[in-house]
């Protein structure tokens, strides 16, 4: 699955992560609303690869590294990584960009110098058939 131009890909969708999104104490996130932001990317990248929503297979060596709060602004990135006759294998990585800053009053925030890496993970999708 190597060699096809169609490799390097890029997607990249911003979220707000809404108070309301928060499940657990803290303002903390659960890790599924990360994986759902990386599956609208990999729709993306599927309709511009293949003009097919395509179809999540499978997620690989998802790693959540940092919190994801409430008041955070998300990018979530996916890469086609390789491109198999159906399949297309991706990669993602969520980055914290900002992040609320209730210390300084109840609706501040803070642009982040340095993104957060929030979470990672590699993925399967596969696309119909498209006959010769």
């Amino acid at each position: 699955m190597t060699g096809d131009p169609r490799t390097g890909l890029t997607v990249t969708h911003r979220r707000y992560v809404r108070h309301g999104d928060a499940h657990y104490g803290g303002g903390l996130v659960d890790g599924a609303y990360v994986l759902g932001l990386f599956g609208d990317a990999a729709t993306e990248a599927c309709v511009r690869l293949d003009g097919d929503e395509g179809l999540f297979a499978a997620y690989s060596d998802v790693r959540f590294r940092a919190p994801v709060l409430a008041g955070d602004v998300l990018e979530a990135t996916c890469t086609v990584t390789g491109v198999g006759r159906r399949s297309r294998q991706l990669s993602f990585e969520a980055r914290i960009v900002c992040r609320a800053d209730p210390a300084r009053g109840p609706s501040a925030a803070t642009v982040l110098a340095e993104p957060i890496v929030a979470v990672t993970a590699t993925g399967t999708v596969v696309v119909p058939h498209k006959p010769a």
